[in-house]
């Protein structure tokens, strides 16, 4: 997949947010924030998430700029431009062994219920549209966390009973948009 040009991804403004590239600044409340037990209230084994295991996600979040051009924004708001408030976007996933782009936002418990995931949510599939027009774009959860449904939802995706995956002690459940039922040629 060739890479995008990062000019395309960053920064971008929304009425509310500033999207951005994370810099290495952002690791400690990356940190902080995916280790908040208020945010793995449906992680199915919360007690992975560890520091070493949410610093290797925003290692990975940066390397996936850096081959892509585009990925895992860290979300501000146009208000407050230094508080990092949470993290959304974008970054390449095999589901059922073809090419996607996997959503992902995580917020701070402080600004739940605010609109800014959905706000975020949105724009990154407006841009994955634009920019990687063919991918489809899917959020995977758990059944029971109502919210991050609601948040894929509300970013114009559906719920995709047929792609939900049973991992023996807990489903993923997903939601897609610009699902193919065939690969496309």
């Amino acid at each position: 997949m060739p890479s995008q040009d990062v000019a395309d991804w960053t920064p971008v403004h929304t009425d509310r947010l500033i999207l951005r590239r994370p810099v290495g600044d952002d690791e400690s409340a990356a940190l902080d924030l995916h280790t908040d037990p208020r945010t793995n209230v449906h992680h199915p084994a919360p007690h992975t998430v560890t520091r070493a295991s949410s610093a290797r996600i925003f290692h990975e979040i940066g390397l996936h700029w850096y081959r892509h051009g585009f990925g895992v924004w860290a979300v501000c708001t146009q208000d407050e431009p230094q508080a990092l408030i949470g993290f959304t976007g974008l970054s390449h996933r095999l589901v059922h062994a073809r090419p996607a782009l996997n959503l992902y936002y995580r917020y701070c418990p402080e600004v739940w219920g605010r609109g800014y995931a959905a706000e975020g949510a949105r724009e990154a599939v407006r841009l994955a549209e634009k920019l990687l027009p063919g991918l489809p774009v899917v959020a995977y959860t758990t059944p029971d966390n109502i919210g991050s449904q609601r948040t894929a939802l509300a970013a114009g995706l559906t719920r995709r009973e047929d792609l939900d995956v049973d991992r023996g002690t807990y489903q993923d459940v997903y939601l897609a948009r610009s699902w193919y039922t065939e690969p496309p040629r």
